[in-house]
């Protein structure tokens, strides 16, 4: 029996709606990176990651180095690293890494304090670019997610919150400023989508898609994420209030995979808007 293969069209509607939940576990990396990986090369930790009872995390950011942050360290039972030309997968056992203070605390944000040895060769080449690539797209559309959680939950807040006598949704400063916020995720959910299809179809301009989406889906959650703690007042800044679950996450998340500022120069680049190659993996940034 052949492994099963990723549709990279189902990949943004799931991890839309796994953001929006906020399950504070390494989907993307799971789902969107590490079991096409382990599919491909018949790694027998598929079984147990197909079935939910192991979990794998991932930085494809640089080559494995001390002080490489990877996320949910302390929870992942294998870890993905780029080490030695390739894509390789660890037990957790086999990765020495502190944890250190993370923007999101539930993402565990830990860092290798040596270059790991052994591991598993995954893939190299276009495949590992591949799988890069669909964590930047698995990261957008959480993004998304997170951005439609946060203004449904403003939304309601400001239909029931009363000053003056009426609902503060009714004031013009924040239908304007929620209006904008709800603007900003409809550019970007269709964007997210149409990565997903360029992706699935090996367009040529697949890598330019994923970059516009990691691009819009950062900038949205970060907008929205402005957006409702204004929005809600007080209430927005307390940790005993929701809404900062979502708003840290976005802020992690926006910076992972490539932040929406290294995706804009690899963008122009591109185009031929610079004089430059673009950014390097080694030169992404990593969310905290």
């Amino acid at each position: 029996m052949s492994p099963p293969v990723l549709d990279e069209n189902a990949l943004p509607p799931v991890l839309d709606r796994i953001g929006y939940s906020g399950l504070p576990v390494p989907a993307v990396e799971t789902v969107a990176v590490a079991a096409p990986l382990l599919a491909a090369a018949g790694h027998p930790a598929l079984a147990d990651v197909l079935s939910g009872r192991a979990l794998v995390t991932a930085n494809l950011d640089g080559a494995a180095a001390a002080g490489l942050p990877v996320s949910f360290m302390m929870i992942a039972d294998f870890v993905v690293l780029r080490a030695g030309g390739a894509l390789r997968l660890f037990e957790r056992g086999q990765v020495d890494a502190a944890a250190v203070p993370s923007v999101d605390g539930s993402r565990q944000l830990a860092r290798l304090r040596e270059v790991p040895p052994g591991g598993t060769a995954l893939a190299t080449g276009s495949v590992a670019a591949a799988a890069w690539q669909r964590g930047v797209l698995g990261t957008a559309a959480m993004l998304v997610g997170l951005a439609d959680r946060m203004l449904s939950m403003t939304v309601g807040y400001v239909a029931q919150r009363r000053q003056f006598g009426v609902p503060v949704g009714s004031f013009q400063a924040v239908k304007h400023r929620l209006a904008d916020a709800c603007l900003a995720v409809e550019f970007a959910r269709p964007a997210v989508l149409a990565a997903g299809w360029a992706q699935a179809a090996v367009t040529a301009d697949a890598d330019e898609q994923t970059a516009v989406a990691k691009v819009l889906a950062s900038d949205a959650a970060s907008a929205v994420a402005r957006a409702a703690i204004q929005c809600h007042g007080a209430i927005g800044y307390t940790t005993e209030y929701d809404l900062h679950l979502f708003a840290k996450r976005a802020w992690a998340l926006a910076a992972s995979w490539g932040s929406a500022g290294w995706h804009r120069r690899r963008l122009a680049a591109a185009f031929g808007l610079t004089g430059e190659s673009g950014p390097t993996k080694e030169e992404g940034e990593s969310g905290g």
